[in-house]
């Protein structure tokens, strides 16, 4: 029964880890990103520093 219960565990803990990363990954993803930013549009070419 104790093997058993470790299993459990185990699983409960990779399951938040997982769920962490996969949170951890969406949040990298809609961040702004940073940097220098070059827009070409019908009012000419504007470069903005973020």
């Amino acid at each position: 029964m104790p093997a058993n219960r470790n299993i459990l565990y185990l699983l409960i803990g990779a399951l938040v880890v997982a769920v962490g990363v996969l949170g951890y990954n969406l949040y990298q993803s809609k961040k702004e990103p940073q940097g220098l930013q070059i827009n070409l549009g019908p009012n000419g070419v504007k470069i903005q520093n973020k």
